[in-house]
């Protein structure tokens, strides 16, 4: 029996994907790559209903230093989409070689997404990746050329299909024929797609060149305010946010908040200096109950020490006009 292992994001297309392998008799096994853009969440759902084992790996550094610095550049916002299907199909191909799969697939679509789902997109990938001759795309595979897979026999190609464009109605055919009746909406999952997150990260990048996990982690955990060349600062949302910030603040970051009233955590990144920090303490004390008082003080906590500030609450207004967004 051959043994594929596929590319599985949990959506409808990776799941018709599986289960057209499934349905000739082949034995499938998922991957699934988890990055501070996107998770596994949704793979595991899908893997579960189809009925088929899945690989989690936590990619997060690798692929931070791709986004860094793709071959292929990015798409519309900070979305290096060739190169990290590229990444995936690479690491794919690792595990596959070393756990003794036929070959890899996944549910790319031709013609879905115009920029890196196109012919010559798919070939450049494949080419990326390393293994070219070793991936199968059975979704628009008859319109494909035959792969060595196909052509030796190892897979039926009459039974693949000829997917192509970004109407998703044969795709929702297909799933409702096969009894796939529960799979999320398309589109979504990918933060690095997303404006808003797009313009922070490109603003982190610019700022802070050896960029880490944890800095991205941070741009998810509330508001950006860019201080500086040097500084900025972040402010929780909510109490999730508070807590996150908590978790992930380094030894140099300093963490604010107004000592008599309730209200948001900010944490100051960057070089300190005194006219930032006191920019930094009137934002947080314009997000907290002590908005409109005369006066407010802040608490800075640091690694070492800790000391307080006395500010007027900056107007929101004027606040925004240093948001990251």
């Amino acid at each position: 029996m051959a043994k594929a292992l596929g590319i599985i994001s949990g959506g409808l297309d990776s799941s018709l994907a599986t289960m057209a392998l499934m349905r000739q008799g082949i034995e499938v096994v998922g991957i699934s790559f988890s990055t501070p853009f996107f998770g596994a969440d949704k793979a595991k759902v899908a893997a579960k209903a189809i009925g088929h084992p899945l690989i989690v790996a936590d990619i997060s550094d690798v692929h931070l230093q791709m986004v860094k610095s793709p071959k292929y550049g990015y798409g519309r916002n900070m979305n290096p989409c060739i190169d990290c299907h590229a990444m995936m199909f690479q690491l794919a191909g690792e595990k596959m070689e070393q756990e003794g799969f036929d070959f890899l697939f996944s549910g790319e679509v031709l013609g879905q997404r115009p920029m890196s789902q196109n012919a010559n997109a798919l070939k450049s990938v494949a080419k990326l990746s390393g293994f070219a001759d070793r991936i199968l795309r059975p979704l628009s595979a008859k319109l494909l050329d035959p792969t060595p897979m196909e052509i030796s026999g190892l897979v039926d190609r009459e039974q693949l299909l000829d997917l192509q464009g970004r109407s998703r109605k044969p795709q929702q055919a297909l799933a409702k024929e096969w009894g796939l009746h529960d799979y999320p909406a398309s589109g979504g999952g990918c933060l690095l797609t997303e404006a808003g997150f797009s313009n922070q990260l490109s603003d982190l990048f610019n700022h802070t060149s050896d960029a880490d996990v944890a800095d991205v982690e941070l741009l998810k955990a509330g508001r950006i305010f860019r201080l500086s060349a040097t500084s900025k600062l972040i402010l929780g949302r909510h109490r999730s946010d508070n807590e996150i910030l908590q978790k992930l603040a380094k030894p140099e970051h300093l963490k604010l908040r107004a000592k008599d009233f309730s209200g948001s955590l900010g944490l100051f990144c960057g070089e300190q200096n005194q006219a930032e920090l006191d920019i930094a303490a009137a934002i947080v004390a314009s997000y907290g109950k002590g908005k409109n008082e005369s006066e407010v003080e802040v608490l800075f906590s640091g690694a070492e020490d800790s000391f307080v500030r006395q500010v007027v609450p900056m107007l929101r207004e004027e606040s925004r006009k240093l948001l990251v967004r």
